[in-house]
């Protein structure tokens, strides 16, 4: 029996990581109960808050001291969660939290993301976030983490992940594993159009003829909303956004400014977002900076072709013109480029088509596969 640790400081329903952890701790808890063998996981989840059912699969544990600021937060949860650690043979955090077993780098490596955000920011922004104090204590407890002896294994999403990890970092490259998400290819796939797309398409007033680009995300800025729009505004497409930022009204008079506000279509946050799929022929996302974002797999799944950035992890599954494109992510000729190929209906199936089959296998099974062997080995180490 291994008892496994998995640490996450706050859940949200349309978080990248906390849907990792779900589907990993999904996956885990479903092995097949006569396969009784040293592979067996008893489950904790150490966290601040819990949002959603509880699964009796495994355990949660609250550790959540007082805080009075950002800073405070993160290292209280810190000090918190370390007081269990040794209750366990593996702790997998998700958190950056030295003395952890196993960290997943799901949101990559803090000094790269404030390198790429200083692209759109002033230089005085950059200077600021470079010397802000919640910034100064993120990278310094990523590294104190990253080179400490407990830290047995990295998983990261992406090689893009591992290059920045490895770059950055006194780390043995052999510790750091590419790991991939998981997508559910049942929920998520080409069907949608037919039951979920024109459903949308009516309620949102868009024609069945137009050319639609779906943007998923929340964080608009990180997710580059702003380049989006200026690429649809270039075009004739309609583009539907699905997430939530605390500055919306801002990228509403952008469309406006841009002329294209008619054609953009702002949904909020869903907790079902897999009918948005249906509706679009294509899926955009010029993020700044983002690991592997689990959209992408969800939209492939669902027939989509991509646009994407160079400094996002998913990246390295876009065969340029076979089932995406891909540019930097403030490139907005080539993005506008890119949106206009989807005008082409038959070279929008053919993306999603090529799409689909290159996430075949992006499955739960080969997750649990990768994980248990990573556990075992650092078990048997």
């Amino acid at each position: 029996m291994i008892k496994l640790a998995i640490v996450r400081q706050k859940y949200r329903p349309d978080g990248g990581a906390e849907r990792f952890v779900a589907s990993a701790l999904s996956a885990l808890s479903q092995q097949n109960p006569a396969q009784k063998t040293e592979q067996q996981l008893d489950i904790t989840v150490l966290t601040r808050q819990w949002q959603g059912a509880r699964n009796p699969s495994f355990h949660v544990e609250l550790c959540n001291p007082f805080k009075w600021g950002r800073v405070s937060r993160e290292r209280g949860f810190a000090r918190s969660a370390q007081k269990h650690f040794s209750s366990f043979d593996i702790v997998q955090s998700h958190e950056r939290i030295p003395g952890c077993t196993i960290y997943r780098a799901g949101d990559g490596v803090h000094k790269c993301w404030l390198e790429h955000r200083s692209r759109i920011t002033s230089k005085a922004q950059a200077k600021r976030m470079k010397n802000d104090r919640f910034h100064r204590y993120v990278m310094d407890a990523e590294k104190q983490m990253f080179e400490h002896p407990e830290l047995k294994a990295v998983i990261c999403n992406s090689q893009m992940v591992k290059k920045e990890v490895c770059r950055e970092f006194v780390i043995n490259p052999e510790a750091v594993h590419v790991i991939y998400n998981s997508v559910d290819q049942e929920k998520f796939n080409p069907a949608l159009k037919q039951s979920e797309g024109m459903k949308v398409r009516e309620t949102l007033g868009i024609e069945t003829d137009a050319t639609v680009m779906l943007f998923v995300g929340s964080g608009f800025e990180r997710k580059g909303l702003a380049a989006s729009l200026e690429a649809v505004a270039a075009t004739r497409a309609h583009l539907i956004v699905v997430g939530k930022d605390k500055e919306e009204e801002k990228y509403r008079q952008k469309a406006r400014d841009l002329g294209c506000a008619d054609r953009v279509h702002f949904v909020g946050m869903q907790s079902e977002s897999r009918r948005f799929y249906g509706a679009a022929d294509g899926f955009i996302l010029p993020t700044v900076y983002d690991p592997f974002p689990n959209v992408i797999l969800e939209a492939m799944a669902s027939g989509l072709g991509v646009i994407t950035s160079t400094s996002c992890g998913g990246a390295e599954i876009i065969d340029e013109g076979r089932n995406g494109y891909c540019c930097d992510a403030l490139d907005i000729p080539a993005l506008t480029s890119a949106v206009q190929a989807f005008a082409d209906k038959g070279h929008a199936e053919s993306l999603g088509m090529m799409a689909r089959d290159i996430i075949q296998p992006f499955t739960s099974e080969r997750l649990t596969s990768q994980l248990l062997s990573l556990y075992n080995q650092i078990l048997n180490t």
